[in-house]
């Protein structure tokens, strides 16, 4: 039997899921795409595959995932709107667009944005709690912009996983890593200034952007120096980075398969 194969382009606000994977008893954004799947598809065979996953809390301003299905949408515009009606508020489609069956959305090329946004200071207003991290104390910003630049190339990233093994591969590239005034997210009750860590590369292990975020926190409360995190990222380096940032200041920007 043929199938077909589609790629769709989702965003959502992960702050009352537990990640993208489905867990037993816990709402993921997996299980509730497939739900709504299941229900407009009217019990078709269907399967989703999502070219990455994220963590519990962690939202996406643009994610994908691959359709795969024994019948073809004949109107990707209408199945586009039954989807979003059906779907939970804090999740949105935006694109649907057939694929041959070559197309891997796990092995593709890729290249993955995140950005992190925080301020500092002052308790903030709570409804920006789904979206920014607050921290109280003062940070110095111009020396965690030094900071971040540090993470840029190639380096030895085992100090910036999550429970890393002896046998990972820990050396891995970097693209972009900088720390910019957030001017792309913008409501009445942010705080006057708030920050974003910008990162891009091919691929990020568990929870790498948070403890670098973390360590950049520690950078900035002076907890910790540049040379740390330069010892941090020398070939072998047994440095133990240990403050994970919260979830929820991060944000999945963008993926760009190539």
């Amino acid at each position: 039997m043929k199938k077909y194969f589609y790629v769709i382009n989702i965003q959502y606000l992960g702050y009352r899921f537990h990640g993208w994977q489905k867990q037993p008893d816990v709402k993921t954004l997996h299980l509730m795409v497939d739900r709504t799947l299941n229900y407009i598809l009217e019990g078709k065979y269907f399967k989703s595959l999502s070219s990455g996953r994220t963590d519990a809390m962690v939202s996406a301003e643009s994610a994908y995932f691959e359709l795969f299905l024994k019948h073809n949408i004949e109107d990707e515009t209408a199945f586009l709107e039954l989807f979003n009606t059906n779907l939970p508020q804090d999740i949105r489609a935006l694109s649907i667009k057939e694929v041959d069956a070559k197309f891997n959305i796990i092995n593709n090329s890729k290249i993955k944005e995140y950005l992190y946004l925080f301020a500092f200071g002052e308790k903030c207003h709570p409804f920006c709690a789904p979206i920014m991290t607050t921290i109280l104390d003062e940070l110095n910003i111009d020396l965690m912009k030094q900071g971040a630049k540090l993470f840029e190339g190639e380096n030895y990233l085992k100090s910036y996983c999550y429970k890393p093994t002896d046998n990972g591969v820990y050396t891995r590239a970097i693209e972009t890593c900088e720390l910019v005034e957030n001017n792309i997210y913008t409501a009445n009750y942010f705080p006057e200034k708030s920050y974003i860590l910008r990162v891009r590369g091919k691929g990020f292990m568990r929870n790498q952007i948070r403890l670098m975020m973390g360590t950049l926190i520690d950078l900035g409360k002076g907890k910790l120096t540049l040379q740390d995190i330069e010892n941090s990222l020398k070939p072998d380096s047994n440095v133990k980075m240990d403050y994970i940032a919260p979830a929820s200041g991060l944000i999945l920007k963008n993926i760009k398969f190539t």
